[in-house]
């Protein structure tokens, strides 16, 4: 299953582009795709022949720096993958968008995904790159006055605000859930509501949560490239585990999707033993929405013996 990367996957990117590509020539850029190119200037040719100097995290966007303030700004969305591989591989037919060429390897870019949403712009300056960036605080840098300000200048719920790029840099749909069963609050408080203890357990949360699985991912791929992406790892305690145990109590975790995306928690630890509706479901129950665990269970229970 694919997920948008978030944090902790780009900074393992940026980290490991860093580490293998900072100093070797950029040698071409090859597009497979018309549409993944979202700028016209400056032109693919200028980055010819320049060094790369680095890489960097610009929310979820993975930033490529190239010498005389060039960069190559990144966005994966849901499906797209970097990929490390020998100089000048073919890009696959279905999913390749593009290839960097260096004049040690290639980095291909791929996206699993008909639709395909995922981005480059080309940049020149510092002033043009900070036009990318959603203007999110840094969740591990932030001080604990910043978060709380961050936070509550508009009153959203906790699983709204913390995977807004506006209120908070890096962070989706996985990580938030991951976050707020740590900091055992639920998805659905309202940011204004929270005391400032709440705040403070809620930032501990945030910093040792990506910080954790940052530094897990970092030991998986050693001295390698990262090449299996996912915001679904059996090491997460609610994030997609719908009806499995919680690690903490026990009891099973619950799911409401959205649009595109979902919300997962434990009701024991984080809502009090409350459910929220999940509107798939709630749609046809309307008024008898089980309020408890025991009621959904036994609801779910009946379902699959018909």
């Amino acid at each position: 299953m694919c997920a948008l990367p978030e944090l902790p996957d780009v900074t393992i990117y940026v980290e490991r582009i860093a580490a293998l590509a900072t100093g070797h020539p950029l040698e071409a850029i090859r597009l497979a795709s018309p549409f993944v190119l979202r700028s016209v200037d400056p032109p693919v040719a200028a980055f010819a022949k320049k060094r790369i100097t680095g890489a960097r995290r610009l929310g979820k966007r993975i930033v490529i720096t190239v010498e005389d303030e060039l960069f190559i700004v990144i966005h994966l969305m849901i499906a797209g993958r970097l990929r490390w591989q020998p100089r000048g591989v073919a890009i696959p037919k279905k999913r390749g968008l593009a290839a960097f060429d260096l004049d040690v390897a290639s980095i291909l870019f791929t996206e699993a995904s008909p639709k395909k949403r995922a981005s480059i712009h080309l940049v020149r300056g510092e002033a043009a790159l900070a036009e990318h960036d959603p203007g999110g605080i840094e969740p591990l840098t932030a001080t604990a006055a910043e978060l709380s300000a961050a936070l509550t200048r508009e009153n959203h719920t906790l699983k709204r605000a913390l995977t807004d790029p506006r209120i908070l840099s890096g962070i989706g749909n996985a990580y938030s859930d991951e976050i707020l069963h740590r900091a055992r609050q639920s998805p659905f408080a309202q940011t204004q509501t929270l005391s400032d203890g709440d705040m403070a357990v809620l930032g501990d949360a945030i910093r040792s949560t990506l910080t954790d699985f940052t530094d897990r991912l970092r030991a998986e791929v050693g001295d390698g490239f990262p090449d299996k992406v996912t915001a679904f790892r059996p090491d997460m305690a609610v994030h997609g585990r719908f009806r499995q145990p919680c690690p903490v109590c026990g009891s099973p975790i619950q799911r409401i999707v959205y649009a595109a995306n979902e919300a997962n928690y434990c009701a024991t630890c984080q809502t009090g033993g409350k459910l929220f509706a999940d509107r798939a479901l709630s749609r046809l129950l309307k008024k008898n929405w089980p309020r408890t665990l025991e009621q959904l269970e036994a609801l779910r229970r009946d379902r699959d013996r018909e």
